[in-house]
């Protein structure tokens, strides 16, 4: 007779053996442990990491003050300075959601997303106030502004009613914070910077933010006390979910207003800065940048690089430069990286330009994602590992946002078949590793055949007038359509479109290589990446 399940009876949750995920236990556990070392360095401003616990329970305990609870939304337009890292901790203590602003973005944008997303309080830079003021303006209902009055902040002005020390001066250092009351609530708010229609709110949980803020620390092979420089803003994906792994790992945030190649050179000497993230941009500034400025930069430095599909040149740059460049692949929806490029020690034994090309694939899922694979998206089945037969690439596993806001359908679609669909373009090889081909609107077609903008990029990437480059589809009357290339050379670098085509059809196949090259500088997103519809565009325009 069959009684039942023995390990289902009398064997409940309670508050002794559950405890819901939440990466603001990292916090807790860093203050407790390592209270005395060194948490924050901003310009001459160092903070441990007991007085950063206690900062974020005072603003967790003014923000719970003004009535902020679960599921309230607090927004935050800050540059990478202590207090966005306060604000990682000290909004999901109270169950409110961390809703981080694109700096770059203008006044339209930001009230789109104060207004759908619901802020009640603004936490706000005040180098940005006169975009903010403008997108305030836009609002029918505003929230309450709080002044972030960095010494470091070039210009602007204050305009909310108290500043953030003020406003913390308000709370309980020693707040008593409740947490979430399920690790699957909601804890940051997060909007794509779509090219098209609004944007959409990417919504991610604590669980999530948890296990892939662990994830970090497991992929990276994170030591302990890592000395981490924020080049990546904090604002995109909650900065991958980093101001989390560096509490999990008691390291030391090192805050970086601009991006630049001489701040960043400067702050890896100063401070020994172990770890960084950053956009293939970033680290071709670095590479671009003069000798004498990485002079004394003698320990090892790690970064990892990610957005676009980095070309392997930049990977192969950074190596002979000595640094060692792990690639992730992710997207908004599954809190920045969710899959990297594994390495293999006996890759090391290979020529370095080889070792490069294996490098810069998307790779494998994360170890704390279930499942990354590349499907064909009409029949939802597994393409060959050929490393040649295209599909999408698609997620699931807890390392996957809970869905858009507000937007039912936009949900629906992601998560059909019970994946979620990236949009991305790849192959899958033999051993396993993903390889994007392109975004599936950047695919080209011309004679019937399949032209993978990244492809062509990647080649032009290593010619050495390159700087930057687009690929897009240009309409043609007998080919459909045929590859342009859109080309902003190196600074005192010149060469001519006769030269680019034949360096590509010396090293492709001809019928991918570029038929045109257009000169000049290529426009971006607020977050850096290459606009391709803008560039398509040019040619509906005649």
């Amino acid at each position: 007779m069959n009684h039942g399940n023995p390990y289902q009876q009398g064997l409940d949750r309670n508050a002794a053996n559950y405890v819901p995920l939440t990466p603001v236990s990292f916090l807790a556990r860093a203050a407790e442990v390592y209270p005395d070392r060194v948490a924050v360095i901003h310009g001459d401003w160092r903070l441990n990491w007991r007085e950063v616990y206690a900062r974020a329970r005072a603003l967790a305990s003014s923000l719970a003050r003004r009535g902020i609870g679960a599921g309230d939304t607090v927004a935050v337009m800050a540059s990478n300075t202590p207090h966005m890292v306060e604000a990682h901790f000290a909004v999901p203590m109270i169950g409110a959601v961390l809703n981080a602003l694109n700096t770059r973005l203008d006044a339209d944008a930001l009230a789109f997303m104060l207004e759908h997303g619901g802020a009640k309080i603004l936490l706000t830079d005040r180098e940005f106030s006169g975009v903010i003021t403008a997108a305030l303006e836009k609002l029918a209902t505003r929230p309450v502004v709080i002044d972030i009055d960095d010494p470091l902040a070039h210009g602007g002005e204050l305009i909310g009613e108290m500043d953030y020390e003020a406003f913390l001066a308000q709370g309980d250092p020693a707040f008593d914070w409740p947490g979430p009351a399920d690790e699957w609530d909601a804890i940051a708010l997060s909007y794509t910077s779509g090219t098209t229609g609004d944007p959409k709110g990417v919504v991610t949980h604590h669980r999530g933010a948890y296990l892939n803020a662990v994830g970090n620390s497991v992929t990276w092979a994170m030591p302990h006390f890592p000395v981490y420089l924020w080049t990546l803003p904090m604002f995109h994906c909650n900065g991958w979910c980093f101001p989390w792994t560096i509490a999990l790992m008691a390291g030391t945030h090192v805050c970086l207003r601009r991006v630049e190649a001489r701040a960043i050179l400067d702050a890896i000497r100063e401070h020994g800065v172990t770890h960084y993230c950053g956009a293939p941009i970033v680290h071709r500034m670095l590479i671009d940048a003069p000798a004498e400025w990485r002079a004394g930069i003698d320990h090892q430095v790690r970064g990892l690089v990610a957005a676009a599909a980095p070309p392997a040149s930049m990977i192969e740059g950074m190596a002979r430069m000595g640094f060692d460049i792990t690639h992730v692949y992710g997207l908004t929806e599954v809190y920045g990286p969710a899959s990297v490029c594994a390495k293999h020690p006996e890759w090391e034994v290979l020529p370095l330009d080889v070792q490069a090309e294996r490098n810069s694939r998307q790779g494998v899922r994360y170890p704390l994602q279930e499942g990354m694979d590349v499907f064909d998206p009409d029949t939802l089945l597994p393409v060959p590992r050929d490393g040649v037969t295209m599909g999408e690439i698609f997620f699931r596993g807890n390392i996957t946002m809970k869905g858009y806001l507000k937007n039912p359908e936009a949900t629906r679609k992601a998560f059909e078949g019970g994946w979620y669909h990236t949009g991305d373009l790849a192959v899958i090889d033999p051993e396993g590793y993903v390889k994007i081909k392109d975004r599936s609107k950047d695919i080209i077609i011309s004679g019937g055949e399949n032209i993978s903008s990244i492809e062509v990029e990647d080649v032009l990437y290593r010619h050495p007038a390159v700087s930057d480059v687009a690929v897009v589809a240009r309409p043609d009357e007998k080919w459909g359509e045929t590859p342009c290339a859109f080309v902003a050379l190196r600074d005192g670098a010149s060469a001519s479109e006769e030269e680019l085509i034949a360096f590509c059809r010396e090293r492709m196949a001809r019928y991918k290589a570029p038929r045109s090259v257009i000169f000049g500088p290529l426009p971006k997103t607020s977050t850096g990446k290459i606009q391709k519809n803008v560039l398509r565009e040019r040619f509906r325009e005649g």
